[in-house]
């Protein structure tokens, strides 16, 4: 990698982006069942023009894209080459991308990681990337403090929507916390003083329900990346439940609730408009 370029800080970056063109990231999930129903194959050719056509669509208006990497890793190293595309093509329209890796590792793996992902000549970096820290909080630092250097963002994972994640997440640790707790806690602390929001996020799915209430999230200071909106059930009393006073600070994320306007160019701003419509009036 090439020695970090400062740039303007993550938080602020997505502050702007969001007063501008609203508080919606549109997650682009080519798995093979959307594909089939854009009428397109389950290869690279079918990935790269849904892919690409999300990117057409979208990232002249919206504040942000969020490829989930696994759907390109899976095509190999030709899925890659579209990811990579895509992260390109999307900055270049105007939009912020998330790279949605949930990376986390120990030591020189989790420096390569960052290397890989806020790196700067990497072409795989985004403006953000997602990142676990079930492997410890401090295990995620070489990806934090990279980050930090060349003015990405980190979302780290911590209160997901999956019901499997509540084993862990609300699990206490020996001083009464949840281990979200303490994740929401670590981020609290390392966005401490940034204004208007600091660079570190938190992953907080829509759908948690009475665990968002439980957990105080008054202090991250940092964006919430909130998933699970429109096919996963969560609409906008479900984003006042869990955020609560918090809400100002809240990127909800949709994916196939738009992705499902495709493929054609007009429906997918068309679907993108109207999920903006709905959850930037309950986060008002």
């Amino acid at each position: 990698m090439t020695d970090p370029v400062r740039r303007e800080p993550f938080g602020v970056r997505l502050s702007a982006a969001m007063a501008d063109r609203g508080p919606l990231c549109v997650g682009i999930d080519p798995h093979p069942g959307l594909l089939a129903d854009w009428g397109l194959a389950d290869d690279v050719a079918g990935l790269e023009r849904f892919s690409l056509t999300v990117v057409e669509a979208l990232a002249d208006r919206v504040a942000v894209l969020k490829p989930q990497c696994a759907f390109f890793e899976r095509h190999g190293s030709r899925g890659v080459a579209v990811l990579e595309r895509v992260l390109a093509e999307g900055m270049s329209g105007g939009a912020l991308l998330i790279a949605d890796a949930k990376r986390g590792d120990i030591g020189s793996t989790m420096a390569a990681y960052a290397d890989a992902f806020a790196g700067e000549g990497s072409a795989l970096a985004a403006d953000a990337v997602t990142a676990s820290a079930y492997l410890g909080y401090e295990s995620l630092r070489p990806l934090l403090d990279l980050a930090a250097a060349t003015g990405r963002g980190v979302f780290v994972l911590a209160l997901t929507s999956n019901p499997e994640g509540a084993q862990v997440q609300h699990a206490r640790g020996p001083d009464g916390r949840t281990v979200a707790q303490a994740v929401l806690d670590a981020v609290a602390t390392e966005n401490a003083g940034a204004t208007p929001l600091g660079s570190v996020g938190v992953v907080v799915g829509a759908t948690i329900g009475q665990a968002g209430s439980a957990h105080d999230l008054s202090r991250v200071n940092g964006p919430f990346l909130a998933p699970g909106i429109g096919a996963q059930g969560a609409g906008p009393a479900e984003l006042r439940q869990v955020f609560g006073a918090a809400r100002s600070a809240v990127l909800p994320s949709s994916s196939r609730e738009v992705l499902r306007g495709g493929p054609g160019i007009a429906g997918l701003r068309a679907a993108a408009a109207a999920t903006l419509d709905e959850v930037a009036g309950a986060l008002r």
